[in-house]
C-alpha cells in the first residue's frame, strides 16, 4: 500500500509542478523539469513494482489529467493576464526633431567629428556637420532636416 501512496504522490506532485511551471512561473523551465521528471519516476515505478496494466493506466491516467487540465486552462482564459492586450504603433525618437527648424541657430556642446552633441533652445540633439571638424562651443546653425538627421554648420561659414 505504500508504495502506491508513493506513486500517486509522485504523479501529483509532478503533473502539480507542471501546472505552477506553465501558469506562475514561465521561462524558468527547472519547475517544469523537475515536475516531469517526478511522474516519470513515477509512471517507472508502477511499471517496475505493479505490472504493464498498472503501469498503463498510470501512464494513460497522468496524460489525461495534463490534457483534462490543459482544456480547462484555456477555457477558463486563465492565459489571459499573459497575453499582451495593446499595441506600439509609435516609432522611436518620434517627434525628435520637433521645434527645429531651417537656419535656427544653437551652440556645439561637444566636438563635431563630424557627428556630436549640439544644443538648441533648451534641448540637446545629436547633429551632423557636413564632413568637417567643428570644436565644442562653435555656434552653429541648422542647414538640413531630413527626418531626425540633423545637419549643421558653422554660423559664420556662409
Amino acid at each position: 500500500m505504500s508504495d502506491w501512496i508513493t506513486i500517486i504522490l509522485l504523479v501529483v506532485i509532478g503533473l502539480a509542478l507542471i501546472y505552477v511551471e506553465l501558469l506562475f512561473v514561465p521561462g524558468t523551465t527547472i519547475v517544469g523539469v523537475v515536475g516531469f521528471l517526478l511522474t516519470c519516476v513515477g509512471v517507472y515505478l508502477t511499471y517496475e513494482n505493479h505490472g504493464s496494466t498498472a503501469g498503463n493506466y498510470v501512464l494513460v491516467g497522468s496524460f489525461a489529467v495534463s490534457a483534462i487540465a490543459i482544456y480547462f486552462s484555456f477555457k477558463s482564459k486563465a492565459w489571459e493576464r499573459y497575453s499582451l492586450k495593446g499595441s506600439n504603433n509609435t516609432k522611436v525618437n518620434d517627434g525628435y526633431s520637433e521645434g527645429l527648424v531651417l537656419e535656427m541657430t544653437g551652440v556645439a556642446i561637444s566636438d563635431l567629428k563630424p557627428i556630436g552633441k549640439a544644443e538648441f533652445g533648451e534641448k540637446t540633439y545629436e547633429v551632423t556637420s557636413p564632413g568637417f571638424h567643428i570644436e565644442s562651443g562653435s555656434k552653429i546653425k541648422i542647414t538640413h532636416l531630413v527626418g531626425n538627421r540633423i545637419t549643421v554648420d558653422l554660423l559664420n561659414n556662409n
